[in-house]
Protein backbone atom coordinates (compact mmCIF):
# COMPACT_ATOMS: atom_id res chain seq x y z
CA UNK A 1 0.00 0.00 0.00
CA UNK A 2 3.27 2.14 1.19
CA UNK A 3 6.55 2.48 1.10
CA UNK A 4 6.31 2.71 4.66
CA UNK A 5 9.80 1.37 6.08
CA UNK A 6 8.62 -1.77 8.76
CA UNK A 7 12.32 -2.22 10.25
CA UNK A 8 14.16 -0.72 12.89
CA UNK A 9 12.98 1.37 15.69
CA UNK A 10 9.79 2.86 15.94
CA UNK A 11 9.70 6.94 15.05
CA UNK A 12 6.82 6.95 17.76
CA UNK A 13 6.20 4.93 20.18
CA UNK A 14 3.39 5.23 23.11
CA UNK A 15 3.99 2.90 25.95
CA UNK A 16 1.06 2.33 28.57
CA UNK A 17 0.25 5.74 28.37
CA UNK A 18 -2.63 6.79 31.12
CA UNK A 19 -4.61 10.10 31.75
CA UNK A 20 -6.50 10.94 34.33
CA UNK A 21 -8.30 14.23 35.25
CA UNK A 22 -9.83 14.42 39.05
CA UNK A 23 -10.93 10.88 38.65
CA UNK A 24 -11.69 10.81 35.30
CA UNK A 25 -10.16 7.79 33.24
CA UNK A 26 -9.73 9.87 29.71
CA UNK A 27 -6.48 7.26 28.88
CA UNK A 28 -5.83 3.45 30.58
CA UNK A 29 -2.91 2.47 29.41
CA UNK A 30 -2.72 2.90 25.66
CA UNK A 31 0.44 1.49 23.71
CA UNK A 32 1.29 1.68 19.77
CA UNK A 33 4.57 2.17 17.79
CA UNK A 34 4.26 4.45 14.17
CA UNK A 35 6.91 3.60 12.05
CA UNK A 36 9.14 5.95 9.90
CA UNK A 37 7.11 6.73 6.16
CA UNK A 38 3.59 4.90 7.66
CA UNK A 39 0.17 7.19 7.92
CA UNK A 40 -1.54 5.88 11.16
CA UNK A 41 -5.07 6.58 11.83
CA UNK A 42 -6.52 7.18 15.17
CA UNK A 43 -10.09 6.63 15.19
CA UNK A 44 -12.72 5.90 17.83
CA UNK A 45 -16.22 7.61 18.84
CA UNK A 46 -16.84 10.81 20.62
CA UNK A 47 -15.43 10.24 24.09
CA UNK A 48 -12.80 7.45 22.71
CA UNK A 49 -9.49 9.27 24.01
CA UNK A 50 -8.45 10.36 20.89
CA UNK A 51 -8.46 14.16 21.80
CA UNK A 52 -6.12 13.82 24.99
CA UNK A 53 -4.00 11.16 23.41
CA UNK A 54 -3.09 14.10 20.27
CA UNK A 55 -2.58 16.27 23.32
CA UNK A 56 -0.08 13.99 24.79
CA UNK A 57 1.86 13.34 21.67
CA UNK A 58 2.23 17.37 21.37
CA UNK A 59 2.94 18.28 24.75
CA UNK A 60 0.08 20.06 25.98
CA UNK A 61 -1.01 17.43 28.37
CA UNK A 62 1.47 15.40 30.55
CA UNK A 63 0.33 11.35 31.02
CA UNK A 64 -0.14 10.62 34.77
CA UNK A 65 1.93 7.74 33.85
CA UNK A 66 3.69 5.83 30.82
CA UNK A 67 6.17 7.12 27.85
CA UNK A 68 5.87 8.43 24.73
CA UNK A 69 9.06 8.46 23.06
CA UNK A 70 10.14 9.89 19.74
CA UNK A 71 13.53 8.39 17.92
CA UNK A 72 13.77 6.76 20.69
CA UNK A 73 13.88 9.41 23.47
CA UNK A 74 11.20 10.54 25.68
CA UNK A 75 9.50 13.85 24.79
CA UNK A 76 7.68 14.14 28.10
CA UNK A 77 10.61 16.37 30.00
CA UNK A 78 10.24 18.45 27.07
CA UNK A 79 7.44 21.98 26.68
CA UNK A 80 5.07 22.30 24.02
CA UNK A 81 6.80 24.68 22.00
CA UNK A 82 9.78 22.70 21.38
CA UNK A 83 8.21 20.07 19.89
CA UNK A 84 8.37 21.48 16.06
CA UNK A 85 12.26 22.12 16.84
CA UNK A 86 12.61 18.04 17.47
CA UNK A 87 10.59 17.07 14.05
CA UNK A 88 7.28 17.10 15.03
CA UNK A 89 4.53 19.39 13.55
CA UNK A 90 0.83 19.51 13.99
CA UNK A 91 -2.18 20.93 12.64
CA UNK A 92 -5.53 21.65 14.83
CA UNK A 93 -9.32 20.60 14.69
CA UNK A 94 -10.11 24.25 14.95
CA UNK A 95 -7.77 26.00 12.27
CA UNK A 96 -5.26 28.29 14.19
CA UNK A 97 -3.54 30.89 12.01
CA UNK A 98 -3.18 34.44 12.19
CA UNK A 99 -5.79 35.83 10.50
CA UNK A 100 -4.68 39.58 10.31
CA UNK A 101 -1.41 38.20 8.65
CA UNK A 102 -1.14 37.04 4.94
CA UNK A 103 -1.20 33.79 3.55
CA UNK A 104 2.47 33.71 2.77
CA UNK A 105 3.49 35.58 6.46
CA UNK A 106 1.32 32.47 8.22
CA UNK A 107 3.78 30.19 6.46
CA UNK A 108 6.97 31.98 6.96
CA UNK A 109 6.15 32.02 10.54
CA UNK A 110 6.26 28.09 10.91
CA UNK A 111 9.37 27.68 9.82
CA UNK A 112 11.22 30.58 12.26
CA UNK A 113 11.39 26.87 14.75
CA UNK A 114 14.30 25.98 12.59
CA UNK A 115 15.87 29.18 12.74
CA UNK A 116 18.86 30.44 15.18
CA UNK A 117 18.12 34.42 14.74
CA UNK A 118 17.80 36.34 17.38
CA UNK A 119 16.39 40.23 17.92
CA UNK A 120 19.76 41.69 17.59
CA UNK A 121 20.96 40.29 14.15
CA UNK A 122 17.10 40.76 13.26
CA UNK A 123 16.95 44.45 14.13
CA UNK A 124 20.82 44.75 13.05
CA UNK A 125 20.08 42.74 9.64
CA UNK A 126 23.27 41.04 9.72
CA UNK A 127 24.39 38.84 7.74
CA UNK A 128 23.41 35.74 9.14
CA UNK A 129 19.56 36.80 9.86
CA UNK A 130 19.10 38.26 6.40
CA UNK A 131 20.46 34.38 4.91
CA UNK A 132 18.14 32.97 7.31
CA UNK A 133 15.24 35.44 5.93
CA UNK A 134 16.09 34.46 2.49
CA UNK A 135 15.83 30.21 3.13
CA UNK A 136 12.88 30.81 5.19
CA UNK A 137 11.37 33.43 2.20
CA UNK A 138 12.48 30.27 -0.47
CA UNK A 139 10.85 27.27 2.10
CA UNK A 140 7.50 29.18 2.05
CA UNK A 141 7.14 30.10 -1.73
CA UNK A 142 7.99 26.36 -2.61
CA UNK A 143 5.43 25.26 0.03
CA UNK A 144 2.84 27.72 -0.96
CA UNK A 145 3.49 26.41 -4.83
CA UNK A 146 3.17 22.79 -3.55
CA UNK A 147 -0.42 23.28 -1.79
CA UNK A 148 -1.67 25.70 -4.63
CA UNK A 149 -2.15 28.59 -3.13
CA UNK A 150 -0.66 31.38 -5.14
CA UNK A 151 -3.96 32.86 -5.85
CA UNK A 152 -4.34 34.22 -2.44
CA UNK A 153 -0.52 34.25 -0.71
CA UNK A 154 -0.52 37.77 -0.25
CA UNK A 155 -3.99 38.15 0.87
CA UNK A 156 -4.96 37.92 4.26
CA UNK A 157 -6.24 34.47 6.05
CA UNK A 158 -8.87 36.33 7.25
CA UNK A 159 -12.41 35.74 4.83
CA UNK A 160 -10.46 32.95 3.15
CA UNK A 161 -12.92 29.66 2.46
CA UNK A 162 -12.14 26.97 5.21
CA UNK A 163 -10.74 24.79 3.12
CA UNK A 164 -8.08 27.31 2.25
CA UNK A 165 -7.40 28.13 5.23
CA UNK A 166 -6.88 24.30 5.79
CA UNK A 167 -3.79 24.43 3.31
CA UNK A 168 -2.00 27.05 4.61
CA UNK A 169 -2.67 25.73 8.29
CA UNK A 170 -0.80 22.56 6.34
CA UNK A 171 1.94 24.46 4.67
CA UNK A 172 2.72 26.33 7.76
CA UNK A 173 3.04 23.11 9.66
CA UNK A 174 5.08 21.80 6.84
CA UNK A 175 7.85 24.91 6.76
CA UNK A 176 9.05 23.61 10.43
CA UNK A 177 10.16 20.28 8.36
CA UNK A 178 8.77 17.44 10.61
CA UNK A 179 9.72 14.48 10.52
CA UNK A 180 5.86 13.13 12.07
CA UNK A 181 3.03 15.18 10.85
CA UNK A 182 0.32 15.25 13.77
CA UNK A 183 -3.17 16.13 11.73
CA UNK A 184 -6.29 17.00 14.41
CA UNK A 185 -9.75 16.13 12.22
CA UNK A 186 -7.82 17.27 9.00
CA UNK A 187 -11.33 16.57 7.48
CA UNK A 188 -14.02 18.72 9.44
CA UNK A 189 -15.58 21.35 7.40
CA UNK A 190 -14.63 19.97 4.10
CA UNK A 191 -17.08 18.99 1.49
CA UNK A 192 -16.88 16.07 -0.71
CA UNK A 193 -14.47 17.43 -3.35
CA UNK A 194 -11.92 19.15 -0.63
CA UNK A 195 -12.06 15.88 0.97
CA UNK A 196 -11.10 13.33 -1.70
CA UNK A 197 -8.02 16.04 -2.37
CA UNK A 198 -7.22 15.94 1.51
CA UNK A 199 -6.74 12.13 1.04
CA UNK A 200 -4.64 12.30 -1.75
CA UNK A 201 -2.70 15.06 -0.67
CA UNK A 202 -1.73 13.67 2.63
CA UNK A 203 -0.66 10.32 0.94
CA UNK A 204 1.61 12.61 -1.64
CA UNK A 205 3.18 14.78 1.86
CA UNK A 206 3.98 11.58 2.94
CA UNK A 207 5.55 10.44 -0.22
CA UNK A 208 7.41 13.63 -1.66
CA UNK A 209 8.39 15.07 1.58
CA UNK A 210 9.25 12.16 3.68
CA UNK A 211 6.80 12.86 6.40
CA UNK A 212 5.33 9.95 9.00
CA UNK A 213 1.44 11.30 9.85
CA UNK A 214 -0.57 10.43 12.45
CA UNK A 215 -3.85 11.80 11.90
CA UNK A 216 -6.93 11.96 14.65
CA UNK A 217 -9.91 11.74 12.58
CA UNK A 218 -14.14 11.10 12.79
CA UNK A 219 -14.05 10.56 9.05
CA UNK A 220 -13.94 6.55 8.63
CA UNK A 221 -13.58 6.79 4.85
CA UNK A 222 -10.65 8.89 4.85
CA UNK A 223 -8.84 7.18 7.89
CA UNK A 224 -9.60 3.77 6.32
CA UNK A 225 -8.30 4.90 2.54
CA UNK A 226 -5.53 6.37 3.36
CA UNK A 227 -3.81 5.14 6.22
CA UNK A 228 -1.50 2.24 6.56
CA UNK A 229 -2.38 1.04 10.38
CA UNK A 230 -5.14 1.98 12.09
CA UNK A 231 -5.28 2.24 16.08
CA UNK A 232 -9.15 2.01 17.04
CA UNK A 233 -9.90 3.58 20.79
CA UNK A 234 -13.17 3.51 23.08
CA UNK A 235 -13.82 4.96 26.81
CA UNK A 236 -9.50 5.63 26.49
CA UNK A 237 -8.89 1.63 25.87
CA UNK A 238 -7.33 0.69 22.86
CA UNK A 239 -9.66 -2.05 21.24
CA UNK A 240 -8.24 -2.23 17.95
CA UNK A 241 -5.05 -2.23 16.27
CA UNK A 242 -4.29 -3.00 12.60
CA UNK A 243 -4.38 -2.85 9.09
CA UNK A 244 -7.70 -0.65 7.58
CA UNK A 245 -9.19 -4.09 6.51
CA UNK A 246 -8.48 -6.18 9.44
CA UNK A 247 -9.67 -3.30 11.73
CA UNK A 248 -12.78 -2.16 9.97
CA UNK A 249 -14.29 -5.54 10.42
CA UNK A 250 -13.22 -5.94 14.37
CA UNK A 251 -16.08 -6.96 16.68
CA UNK A 252 -15.11 -4.13 19.35
CA UNK A 253 -14.70 -1.56 16.49
CA UNK A 254 -18.31 -2.30 15.64
CA UNK A 255 -19.64 -2.72 18.75
CA UNK A 256 -18.64 0.70 19.76
CA UNK A 257 -19.92 2.60 16.96
CA UNK A 258 -23.05 0.92 16.57
CA UNK A 259 -23.51 -0.04 20.36
CA UNK A 260 -24.65 -3.69 19.51
CA UNK A 261 -23.41 -6.99 18.92
CA UNK A 262 -21.08 -7.30 15.67
CA UNK A 263 -22.81 -8.99 12.58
Amino acid sequence: MSGASQNGAPLLEVRDVAVRFEGIVALDGVSFTLRKGQVLGLIGPNGAGKTTMFNCLSRLYTPTSGDVLFEGKSILGRPAHEMAAIGIGRTFQNVALFSRLTVRENVLIGGHSHTSSNFVGDSLRLPGSRHTESQLESTAQELIDYLDLNDVADRPVAGLPFGTQKRVELARALSARPKLLLLDEPAGGLNHDELHELGRLVRQIRDDRDVTVLLVEHHMGLVMSISDNVVALNFGKKIAEGPPDAVRKDPELIRAYLGGDAA
